[in-house]
């Protein structure tokens, strides 16, 4: 996974922190979250607030 793969990155922190209500969630904590994923390729420089909202609104879908 890269930062363009938003909603593999949604399922996958949906998955991981299940009791997470991702509108909670700050841009930092979800930067960080989505580096450690397992299967995460891309560089932690590679990311932009754009595409940490795009994983979040994907996320708060998912959780709906």
């Amino acid at each position: 996974m890269d930062w363009h793969d938003a909603r593999p990155i949604a399922i996958a922190l949906s998955e991981r922190h299940p009791e997470t209500d991702p509108r909670t969630v700050r841009y930092t904590d979800l930067h960080r979250w989505v580096t450690e994923l397992d299967g995460f390729d891309g560089v932690p420089e590679g990311s932009n607030e754009r595409l940490l909202e795009a994983i979040q609104m994907i996320w708060i879908e998912e959780a709906a």
